[in-house]
């Protein structure tokens, strides 16, 4: 009896493509040989992909998309002010990350070229921004209409900037169960909200104090 051919979707070309980097320690050379590898013609794969890069940039933004879709499923989300979703969404984002930690640092530390794994993030980084812009609440626009727009625009720049430091300091990261980049994920957002709040800046010196520890240790 023939075997019945497994039906194509995009989270399947990720999981082939994820299984095929880690089992072989580098990316598929071409689309017609990862397609002829895992049994789908090239025609099949240009259904979901228009390039091997382009499921790449995908991972990434699927792994925000999980990340969500679980915070969503939580009836109390809803009724969090924006500090705790910012919160929710990084523990539940780097839970998703360190499950899968082992893609991820391969494929962020292969090139020494810091500017082409950063566009591995340019779809990520569209969809963070969206999020960030859905979670903004009044509490954090400035009043004044002709302002509302740029202060909202700063804020999910450096909201980017926070993710792709947090996400440095992760890859770096070899404490039990990442146990630090907790640390640093409590800190460094509780010392970015007093900083659009013009708050006390006690929490950006501990932020600071935390910093400089690991730097110091890790020498």
């Amino acid at each position: 009896m023939a075997t019945k051919k497994v039906i194509l979707t995009k989270d399947k070309i990720v999981s082939m493509y994820m299984n095929y980097t880690l089992e072989q320690n580098e990316k598929p050379k071409s689309v017609y040989q990862f397609s002829k590898l895992n049994g789908f013609t090239e025609s099949e794969f240009y259904t979901f992909f228009g390039t091997l890069n382009s499921i790449e940039n995908e991972i990434f933004n699927m792994f925000l998309e999980k990340t969500v879709a679980l915070l969503e499923k939580d009836a109390n989300y809803e009724t969090y002010d924006m500090k705790s979703k910012m919160l929710s969404f990084y523990f539940t984002f780097f839970e998703l990350l360190s499950a899968n930690r082992s893609y991820v640092v391969m494929s962020l530390k292969e090139n020494e070229n810091h500017l082409k794994n950063l566009m591995q993030l340019s779809t990520l980084r569209n969809s963070f921004k969206q999020y960030i812009s859905g979670i903004i609440s009044d509490e954090y626009r400035i009043k004044q209409e002709k302002l509302q727009s740029f202060q909202e625009k700063t804020i999910k720049e450096t909201s980017w900037l926070q993710l792709l430091m947090t996400l440095k300091f992760w890859l770096d990261d070899s404490s039990p169960a990442f146990e630090k980049t907790d640390i640093y994920i409590e800190k460094s957002v509780k010392a970015t909200f007093e900083l659009m709040n013009i708050a006390p800046i006690d929490s950006l010196i501990d932020f600071g104090k935390f910093l400089f520890k690991e730097k110091i240790q890790s020498k």
